[in-house]
């Protein structure tokens, strides 16, 4: 039987034979009365069942927490890269000194982010397989977020089988690599994109993700410190009012976008004299894609509006923010959405939140010269683009979409989806490949599609 077969038989067999008891004392009860039974009897009759119905209850959530601890420690793939190369990794703080930190609580603490590496790579004998995520992380996040949550209803990070070797040789092959920007949701992981990351890498791209303090959950710095989210970095889940959010929110996109900008200075000057020789001379800085997934899909959009070194952008699923609802940008620019149904397609609905989003992305794609792609997975959920919908308790998720809360697209086959569209759409606009399939129709039966 599958788990999500034995969940259903753990929960709603109990609870059903509970029900039946109580009808059947109740049609017990009935008969008693008319015999005269006490009062006192029958309540003690009903305490009895409640007291059988409730310890179904603690079996059947005993039963269910069994299962999850199963499924949290059994062995998890990330879907294999699709490209011809091996993928290397490898790890660096970078330090914006012109830069003050307005989140930090120190006055004059520069700006620091954490930047993680994929790239092609020629791995050797002494190659090793790269952590899916760290130690210290791992330990960080699950003291962040609770047991239920890590221990529970996510999968283990040691149990997380990636694809990438840790520090190896950049694969000669090419002189030079395009290289692509990847900014992650608010408080997401830059290595929460992994699967998305190795593909590209694997596929001749080197590609650059950041976690920032403040904005991300949690930040494990090189030194060992450790940096949570704050209300003002991270203002999602902040009770504040719907204009204040905004207000954090449009201040936010600035300094995401300004340290996408910085990313890129490191970039070059990595470009000119990387210490440790890998990356001197190997990035091809005349095409550069950059791709966010949620805010970081937000900022992907307002950096290519505000500085000409974007070739190319893709917003996976981000509301928009800042100057670009109202400006648009010029590069090539994909939209690749999770399915808002009727608030994306009906232009006659009232002023909701997901009709708001839509209506802002329609202003800055409909204000673009060139090409753009509106794609939408049909099925999809916002976390269908990246690795937490592997990560994600499978039972929890499938017994969600069994009952209609959450979407139904498979996790691996929405993954699938998201790779090829941002391989294939970067390759046309980053290395010039053909054009006509990605912008003929969809690429797969489960996407909605729209260009000019």
């Amino acid at each position: 039987m599958s788990p999500i077969g034995f969940l259903l038989l753990a929960v709603i067999v109990p609870l059903l034979i509970a029900w039946l008891v109580v009808q059947f004392r109740r049609s017990h009860m009935h008969d008693s009365f008319d015999r005269q039974v006490t009062k006192r009897s029958r309540l003690k009759r009903i305490g009895k069942w409640l007291a059988v119905a409730a310890a179904m209850g603690v079996v059947s959530i005993t039963l269910l927490l069994a299962l999850l601890w199963l499924e949290h420690t059994r062995p998890l793939e990330l879907p294999l890269p699709t490209g011809p190369f091996a993928v290397g990794r490898v790890r660096a703080g970078w330090v914006d000194v012109a830069s003050v930190d307005r989140f930090a609580s120190s006055p004059n603490q520069k700006r620091e982010l954490v930047v993680w590496l994929w790239y092609p790579a020629r791995p050797d004998g002494h190659s090793t397989a790269a952590e899916y995520l760290p130690g210290p992380w791992s330990s960080a996040l699950a003291e962040h977020a609770g047991i239920l949550l890590t221990q529970f209803l996510n999968r283990s990070p040691a149990r997380i089988n990636a694809h990438s070797f840790e520090d190896a040789e950049l694969a000669p092959d090419k002189s030079t690599y395009p290289v692509i920007i990847l900014r992650s949701g608010i408080g997401a992981l830059a290595l929460d994109y992994t699967t998305i990351a190795e593909d590209l890498a694997s596929h001749g791209y080197i590609v650059v993700g950041a976690d920032t303090p403040y904005s991300t959950s949690i930040v494990v710095m090189p030194d060992g410190r450790i940096i949570h989210k704050t209300t003002e970095g991270n203002p999602g889940d902040a009770p504040v009012s719907a204009a204040e959010l905004e207000r954090l929110l449009e201040a936010l996109i600035k300094v995401w976008s300004a340290d996408t900008k910085f990313l890129l200075d490191e970039l070059s000057r990595l470009n000119a004299d990387d210490p440790s020789g890998k990356f001197t001379g190997r990035l091809d800085l005349g095409a550069i894609g950059v791709v966010g997934h949620s805010f970081g899909g937000a900022t992907a959009a307002q950096f290519c509006h505000d500085d000409a070194r974007c070739t190319a952008g893709i917003d996976i699923d981000g509301a928009l923010y800042g100057s670009v609802v109202r400006e648009g940008l010029t590069q090539p620019f994909l939209f690749l959405l999770s399915d808002h149904a009727d608030f994306w397609y009906s232009p006659d609905l009232p002023d909701l939140p997901d009709y708001t989003i839509a209506k802002n992305i329609r202003s800055a794609a409909n204000r673009i010269p060139g090409d753009r792609l509106i794609v939408t997975l049909r099925g999809a959920d916002h976390f269908s683009f990246s690795d937490q919908a592997l990560v994600k308790s499978q039972i929890v998720m499938k017994a969600l979409s069994t009952v209609g809360i959450a979407d139904g697209l498979d996790a691996r086959e929405g993954l699938a989806h998201t790779r090829r569209y941002v391989c294939e759409f970067f390759d046309v606009h980053l290395r010039g490949a053909p054009r006509e399939a990605l912008y003929r129709g969809p690429l797969m039966s489960a996407a909605r599609f729209e260009t000019k």
